[in-house]
C-alpha cells in the first residue's frame, strides 16, 4: 500500500464521519455533526491516501488525540506529542496496520525530531495494543472515562 499525506479536506472529513466499524470496534463510529466536521478540519487532522487517491485513513496530533477526561487522572502531564490513528474500516484487521502507522510515525518524525509520542487506546482493543507494541510503544497509564477503560502508551521517535 503506497501512501501519502494530504491536508484534511471537507470531502475527506465527511467520508471519515460516515465510516462504520463492526462490533466491538463500533465504539469508533462517529456522528455526522457540524462540530465533528469542524474538529476534523481544525488543522490537527491529516488524511492518508493511496496511489489511487483513495482515502485509507487519517491521523491527528495534539489535544484532539487525547481523551479529555484523562487530564483529571494526570495521564497527559508530560509534554509528549499525542497522536491518534484511524483507518478505513474496510482495511482494518487485514495486516495493513504496521505499514499504515509506521508511515505516519516516520513522516511526523521528519518534522518533530527526537520527540516522544503518546497515544491513548481503548483497553478492549487488543488488536491495536499489539500493533502499537510492535511499533515500539510501551504501556504507561490506565484510566477510566465515559464508561470505558483506556491505556496510554509512549514511544521514543527512534523506535522503528
Amino acid at each position: 500500500m503506497k501512501l501519502h499525506i494530504e491536508n484534511m479536506e471537507r470531502e475527506f472529513a465527511l467520508e471519515i464521519l460516515n465510516w462504520k466499524y463492526e462490533k466491538p470496534y463500533d465504539y469508533y463510529n462517529n456522528d455526522m455533526t457540524a462540530e465533528d466536521v469542524k474538529e476534523l478540519l481544525d488543522g490537527t487532522y491529516f488524511a492518508l491516501v493511496n496511489d489511487k487517491e483513495d482515502l485509507v485513513g487519517f491521523f491527528c496530533i495534539g489535544k484532539n488525540a487525547q481523551i479529555p477526561d484523562g487530564h483529571q487522572y494526570g495521564v497527559y502531564v508530560e509534554p509528549y506529542l499525542d497522536i491518534g490513528f484511524g483507518m478505513d474500516p474496510e482495511l482494518t484487521g487485514k495486516g495493513h496496520g504496521y505499514e499504515f502507522c509506521s508511515f505516519i510515525l516516520k513522516s511526523i518524525e521528519e518534522k518533530y525530531r527526537k520527540t516522544i509520542f503518546r497515544l491513548t487506546v481503548a483497553k478492549f482493543n487488543a488488536r491495536a495494543i499489539h500493533l502499537y507494541e510492535n511499533l515500539g510503544f510501551e504501556k504507561m497509564e490506565d484510566f477510566r472515562a465515559y464508561s470505558r477503560e483506556y491505556l496510554t502508551m509512549v514511544r521514543h521517535s527512534d523506535s522503528i
